[in-house]
């Protein structure tokens, strides 16, 4: 097996706040099960905190000015009380962007060739200029950014399959065509309610943006075709030079916060489907991004399944202990939607 080199600080459990579906609790429950089942495929990596000027990448100034005040008075809520702050959030924020580009560096300088950010605050929701969706800092689109600023990257490719549209990403990469943004997401009676097939890009983006959106009950094969059948060829048009997935786990049948049905064992084939990707185009370069997951023991198996393929496991030897519903949608009721993905994104 290959190694994979990791990034975590027990500095990101410092942001909590009892009660809220995005805990510290989730992390913990995270690093129990790859501490037990994948130490020996794991390498810890060192890491710094984005400067405030190095945050400027990818958020505006105020903003990182206003958030950091916020935290030094204690915290407060954002976005309407969805996003909470403490008095450690912005330090675990910006530690968080900060392992997001060390990720980067570490894949770019060919010292290892796949590597998994283990970040609190997730980011995928965070916009240029506000908080959002339980996120602060974009971590992914820090990575994106060090790729492009730092090793003069033309094709970065982000493929989010978090449960909910990652809106904050898409915005920030909308106009920019070095950057393929790619959303498989729930659609319809679920935050945020962005993520429309039609939404390609804007001015020189137009084309680097696709959203998959699916209709609630999709599970396994439906993510799968997706992936092959819309992500594969769009891929190929592309031809990334580095591959980086925003990393959910929030679409599994028993997740709190959704209406998916997609197993272990689908996360495990859809991160099949991109590391063989990675090794048609980049060189086997792929940076995973730990964004949402709100089921305590699917977070953790979730993220030991895309580790262990990333690393060489095979499908048939991924462990799923809780197993797949027997209640997945159709696929054949995916047509519809998959044939105006194909029109719009020209594939």
């Amino acid at each position: 097996m290959n190694p994979i080199g990791t990034f975590y600080s027990p500095k990101f459990l410092e942001h909590d706040m009892l009660g809220h579906p995005e805990h510290a609790g989730r992390l913990t429950a995270v690093m129990h099960v790859l501490q037990h089942k994948a130490a020996h495929a794991m390498i810890a990596l060192p890491f710094e905190a984005a400067t405030n000027e190095q945050l400027g990448r990818v958020h505006k100034a105020n903003y990182v000015r206003d958030l950091e005040r916020t935290c030094a008075f204690g915290g407060g809520l954002l976005d309407g009380g969805d996003t909470y702050t403490t008095d450690a959030s912005f330090d675990a924020a910006a530690l968080a962007a900060g392992a997001s580009m060390e990720a980067t560096r570490v894949v770019m300088k060919g010292d290892i060739k796949r590597t998994y950010v283990l970040p609190r605050p997730p980011g995928h929701h965070a916009y240029a200029d506000h908080a959002e969706g339980f996120c602060l800092f974009n971590n992914v689109a820090f990575a994106t950014c060090c790729a492009i600023d730092e090793f003069a990257l033309e094709r970065v490719m982000i493929v989010d399959w978090d449960v909910h549209h990652g809106n904050g990403t898409e915005a920030i990469f909308y106009d920019d065509p070095r950057v393929l943004y790619i959303s498989a997401h729930q659609y319809g009676g679920i935050y945020p309610g962005t993520g429309t097939s039609n939404a390609v890009g804007w001015q020189n983006g137009v084309g680097a943006n696709m959203n998959i959106p699916l209709p609630e009950g999709v599970g396994d094969k439906g993510y799968v075709r997706a992936f092959n059948e819309l992500i594969v060829p769009k891929a190929r048009q592309f031809k990334p030079q580095l591959i980086l997935i925003s990393a959910g786990y929030d679409a599994h049948w028993r997740d709190p916060l959704a209406n998916m049905r997609v197993s272990i064992g689908g996360f495990a084939q859809l991160t099949h489907i991109m590391a063989a990707l990675s090794d048609e185009f980049c060189g086997g370069k792929m940076i995973c991004v730990l964004e949402g997951g709100y089921d305590l023991e699917v977070l953790g198996h979730g993220v030991l399944s895309t580790l262990q393929v990333m690393s060489g496991v095979t499908l048939d030897q991924i462990e799923d202990p809780i197993g797949a519903t027997k209640h997945e949608m159709a696929v054949e009721r995916l047509d519809p939607l998959f044939e105006q993905i194909k029109k719009a994104q020209r594939i």
